[in-house]
């Protein structure tokens, strides 16, 4: 602060605020003086006009070349003792506050106002200030909420060019870069101008998660600047330079196949297919040789020392020579020594032999510690090698968290082991699997047998395979695990065996998905959930759960491993009490008596699938919860009178699927004694729903009708995803109020319902955040035109049986606005032929699902552009044409690399039959089947009248430990 005796020789400068906010007074303007800065009212002061400022001339001098040249120089204001000053007043204040040396606080919003005053008044305290502070938020790691907003950082930016100051530009080109996953959900996103968009991609610091965020990002980029485009390239600042920022190599495959329509950069992700297949062709002992000498900086994942996730998902050229190179520091990269140990690497891992010796040669690369990663995901990845990779990751990336290696069918479940040691801080793991179609409770067997048995293989590296065997890791005093959240789901390869292992982590294991794990018994996984005391999320759909596990769940806990206290008096203390997710759906083994006792113990839930399962309303009666968040009762018996009871208690409901209750209309059933009885009704049900109730999804079907919709509307406002089934009809009246109703409705499924042209024309039309559409079996009068409409949103489409009429012309209709489909699924389209193979792959490429059944001639040439669609994992050809190649699984596995799924029909089979593979010959498959029809003579007693039914199916399914051929009843 100046002293006293400075404003003995003072200056008036006159400030004129040309945007006054309203006041009281209505003064024009008011005096003050710096003597009294501190205790200045600012907001009073900036409620006038004009400013009137008795300020000490030396110390105007001494902190402003502005005042220094103007009152001390040769200028003739140099003797006035009044100055008038023609600046914003807020900023004039802050500047005079500067040169007082007060408290100033700069902010993202006053940066730029500050910025241009302290040039402009040519303040070095305050240009000191600003450069500081934006230095050190720019620069910050904090891990939360950007202190700079996307808006403000481009207009900082900005103001850098106009005032041609490097400075901001560089920072602000940084910031963007560091934070360009926060930035790409912003708004503004779109309004980052071009020359900073190119300046962020070119930058270092670039932190993405994968290069599909990029390139994802940068399109949407430019379809908000289509018009402008145009203008780019007649000026020659070509948008295509931001693109080659982008390592195409490394897109996820599905990703470039999706975008090969695009209208700008068809080509671009042309060459991105051309060079993934290239890197999966290259065997992996040559996968570093065939770069030759040159860069390889487009072939290493993008890793900065910001970067929290690393997502590889989707990209079947990953390889660890790739993981490696991307590890090491740029300029150790092309050194042809660290190369050669790279290829060795490769060349051991292609023997299986001698993997100590590998383990010593990744010791002698130069990795780089990417400490801030928390997150990895190499799902689909099958040529990464997973257990070279784990060690890679935990020299790389010490700090892992989650990891997702969810579709990898080489990967057994001792794997876990190695994770728990060389990851300490380890909370999530995702080994997830497809779920087999052999659900015991839904298939009839007629035979079974293990085709192939694999035997135990070398174990690359040493770690304790026996799941039970783990006193080394206690006596040396290791952490068994941090491990609170597992997913297994569809891993039928998962024995009882491997849950005493999994029963290890018991101190810290809080969620567990074991859906669809088929060989586990009700005994084994029982005895887990005996263990494991902080469960509060247990997945077990369509697995062996039954009546040992509901007692484990219902036991009380104690302090002791394996022995669990009586459940009589501590309901309060048992494993049931503490859940809030249980789905035990399809989980035929328990009975009424075992669920209701269950339910009436599981107070805290929030998430309860009970589908297929054996419940009654006197089960629902005994729940006593009321922080349901989801309910899924599809296919049992209770009634909506029960329902209703349950929806009034559990006024958080969101989601909730009645699909298939029969007895939804029935009046409540009786129970024992009838103390749970209530007075409710089946059509108070919709009344409560609309009275308590903000649902997001809602599975429906017997009972619902037009009128329930209209009971329902408070509660269905956000409502996302639909699904109407059989015994419920809405009419046509009620679709059509359904488009207005829900707004954001993303997946609408229908069954058995009568629609129109004007019915899905205003669904297309209103809904335009449509995702998922499924029409199935339903009766009206569709056309072409209920198509028409342009739905670059809508990611799977499902016709069954209700589009009967339609040709390849309006295929390609169909194809054409519904260009970035995921899954199609069409059945009974009878009028297609051969030439509706290539509409498809054409008019979709990134399609992963197709499913064609009782479409006509479509496969009576065979199958050949069908797989251009060069991304695909599941495919269904049935009853379309008897042209199929005998050796097409072999085929189609070996071109299409995503493909885990084939199911065919030997009616469509050239030759009548189809080559069956072996486990070595079927790639990435997990699962194929193959449906066996017969000829029957019809019942009108007419010799020549015969018909084709289903007589079985040959199901192959393949795991880590063996292939499995079994023949089912039932048409998978």
């Amino acid at each position: 602060m100046a002293s006293s005796s400075d404003d003995d020789d003072f200056v008036i400068l006159v400030c004129t605020n040309p945007n006054p906010i309203e006041a009281e007074t209505k003064q024009k303007e008011i005096n003050i003086s710096t003597r009294d800065i501190l205790s200045w009212d600012l907001p009073t002061i900036l409620s006038y006009q004009t400013l009137k400022v008795h300020a000490s001339r030396i110390r105007l001098v001494e902190q402003s070349s502005y005042f220094r040249g103007l009152l001390s120089g040769s200028f003739s204001e140099s003797c006035l003792e009044c100055i008038s000053i023609q600046w914003s007043l807020e900023t004039f204040v802050d500047v005079l506050k500067c040169i007082y040396g007060c408290t100033l606080d700069v902010t993202s919003n006053n940066i730029v106002p500050l910025f241009e005053g302290a040039l402009y008044f040519g303040v070095e305290r305050l240009l000191l200030k600003c450069r500081v502070w934006f230095s050190e938020v720019s620069s910050s790691e904090d891990s939360g909420s950007p202190q700079i907003q996307l808006d403000d950082l481009i207009h900082i930016w900005r103001f850098g060019l106009e005032c041609a100051n490097d400075f901001l530009p560089e920072l602000c080109a940084s910031y963007l870069a560091r934070n360009f996953m926060w930035a790409t959900s912003s708004k503004f996103f779109i309004d980052v101008p071009y020359k900073l968009l190119l300046s962020c991609t070119q930058h270092p610091h670039l932190t993405i998660d994968s290069e599909m965020h990029l390139s994802d990002a940068l399109l949407v980029w430019v379809d908000a600047y289509a018009e402008q485009l145009e203008n780019f390239s007649r000026t020659g600042n070509d948008c295509h330079s931001i693109f080659r920022q982008v390592r195409i190599s490394l897109l996820p495959l599905w990703f470039a196949a999706g975008k090969r329509r695009s209208r700008h950069f068809s080509k671009l992700f042309e060459e991105s297919i051309d060079s993934i297949f290239r890197l999966m062709t290259v065997p992996p002992p040559f996968s570093v040789n065939f770069l030759g000498d040159g860069d390889v900086q487009h072939l290493r994942i993008r890793l900065t020392e910001y970067s929290k996730k690393v997502n590889l998902s989707g990209c079947p050229q990953i390889t660890l020579a790739i993981m490696l190179l991307s590890v090491l520091p740029s300029s150790h990269a092309v050194e042809p020594a660290l190369r050669n140990i790279v290829n060795q690497i490769s060349l051991i891992l292609e023997s299986l032999e001698e993997g100590d010796k590998c383990l010593n040669l990744l010791c002698l690369l130069p990795m780089s510690s990417f400490e801030a990663v928390q997150e990895v995901d190499i799902s689909k990845c099958q040529k990464l090698h997973l257990e070279a990779a784990i060690m890679c990751f935990s020299m790389s990336f010490p700090s892992i968290r989650t990891l997702k290696a969810a579709y990898l069918l080489n990967v057994k479940t001792t794997i876990l082991h190695q994770l728990v040691q060389n990851f300490p801080l380890l909370c999530e793991v995702d080994l997830s699997s497809d779920i087999s179609p052999l659900i015991p409770a839904q298939v009839s067997v007629v035979s079974s047998s293990p085709a192939i048995t694999l035997s135990p293989s070398n174990k690359f590296f040493r770690v304790v395979d026996d799941p039970v065997d783990v006193t080394s890791s206690k006596r040396s005093g290791l952490s068994l695990s941090n491990i609170t959240k597992l997913t297994l789901e569809g891993r039928s390869d998962l024995c009882d065996l491997d849950l005493q292992y999994i029963s290890k982590f018991r101190a810290s294991l809080q969620d567990l998905n074991l859906k669809g794990c088929i060989s586990l018994t009700d005994v084994g996984i029982s005895n887990l959930l005996c263990k494991c005391m902080k469960l509060h999320s247990i997945v077990v759909c369509d697995t062996s759960f039954g009546i040992k596990s509901v007692l484990a769940l219902c036991s009380g806990i104690s302090d002791h491993d394996n022995h669990p206290a009586a459940c009589v008096g501590l309901k309060h203390n048992s494993l049931a009490f503490n859940l809030r997710k249980l789905h035990m759906g399809g989980c035929k083994g328990v009975d009424e008596t075992s669920l209701l006792k269950l339910l009436s113990q599981t107070q805290m839930l929030k998430s309860l699938c009970l589908r297929d399962a054996h419940l009654v309303d006197q089960a629902l009666h005994c729940f006593p919860g009321s922080s349901l968040e989801m309910l899924d009762v599809s296919n049992t018996m209770v009634s909506g009178a029960a329902l209703a009871w349950i929806v009034r208690g559990n006024p958080g409901l969101k989601c909730l699927k009645v699909r298939g209750c029969r007895d939804m209309c029935q009046p409540e059933s009786n129970t024992s004694g009838g103390e749970f009885s209530s007075s409710y009704t089946f059509k108070e049900l919709y009344v409560e729903l609309g009275k308590k109730c903000r649902l997001e999804e809602i599975a429906l079907g017997w009972g619902f009708s037009c009128f329930s919709l209209e009971a329902l509307q408070p509660a269905i406002m956000s409502l996302r995803s639909i699904t109407v089934g059989l015994g419920g009809s809405l009419g046509e009246n009620g679709l059509k109020q359904l488009s207005a109703t829900c707004p954001m409705l993303e997946s609408v499924i229908f069954h058995f319902q009568v629609i129109s042209d004007t019915v899905i024309t205003n669904m297309m039309t209103s809904l335009r955040n449509l995702r998922v559409l499924a029409l199935c079996y339903c009766l009206g009068d569709i056309s072409i035109s209920s198509f028409n409409f342009s739905m670059p949103n809508l990611k799977k489409l499902q016709l069954e049986r209700v589009t009967p009429w339609m040709t390849n012309n309006d295929l390609a209709i169909l194809t054409q606005n519904c260009a970035n489909l995921v899954e199609l699924s069409l059945l009974g389209c009878k009028l297609l032929n051969s030439d509706s193979q290539q509409i498809i792959s054409h008019g979709c490429p990134g399609l992963t699902s197709i499913h064609l059944e009782d479409c006509g001639e479509v496969t009576s040439n065979g199958v050949s552009s069908l797989l251009d669609c060069m991304a695909l994992e599941d495919l269904l050809l049935r009853h379309n044409g008897p042209g199929i190649q005998k050796n097409f699984i072999f085929y189609a596995s070996s071109k299409l690399p995503m493909l885990r799924k084939v199911s065919l029909d030997l009616c469509d089979a050239s030759e009548g039959e189809f080559d069956i593979p072996d486990y070595d010959d079927m790639c990435f498959l997990s699962t194929v089947k193959i449906a066996r029809c017969k000829s029957q003579r019809c019942n009108f007693n007419l010799p020549a009248q015969r018909r084709t039914v289903h007589k079985g199916t040959l199901v192959l399914v393949r795991n880590s430990k063996n292939l499995i051929r079994t023949v089912v009843k039932e048409r998978l």
